[in-house]
């Protein structure tokens, strides 16, 4: 991901269906809320950060596979549906990019980015 700045990964079974994804989010630092609490509490690797502890979770994070991180709710939008629909799943989702699919099948990612390109495209 990061030597070919991609945000986002499609991950396929044999059959080379789309079964989840891979995003910078699932593997960096977020907040997440405890249960029953209005308290939230950075997240790395998915694991509680401690103070102290980021350079050991980041190693023991690179023990450990792609199936542990992945996102496996995915919002996908089809090749054929029309751009609307792909805005209009992102902001349901609150999702960044979502994978493109034809028969079920990824063939390709598109980002917020790309949106806010087409639309500046258009005003030109």
């Amino acid at each position: 991901m990061l030597e070919h700045t991609m945000g986002c990964l499609p991950i396929g079974n044999a059959q080379g269906m789309l079964v989840a994804i891979l995003t910078e989010s699932d593997l960096a630092g977020r907040e997440k809320g405890i249960p029953f609490s209005l308290y939230r509490f950075p997240q790395v690797f998915g694991e509680w950060m401690p103070k102290d502890g980021v350079e050991k979770m980041s190693a023991a994070a690179r023990s450990r596979t792609v199936s542990e991180f992945k996102t496996r709710r995915v919002v996908t939008i089809d090749g054929d549906d029309p751009v609307e629909d792909a805005i209009t799943a992102m902001q349901r989702a609150g999702y960044h990019r979502i994978p493109v699919v034809a028969g079920g099948k990824p063939v390709g990612i598109i980002t917020r980015h790309d949106l806010l390109r087409l639309m500046v495209g258009r005003l030109h």
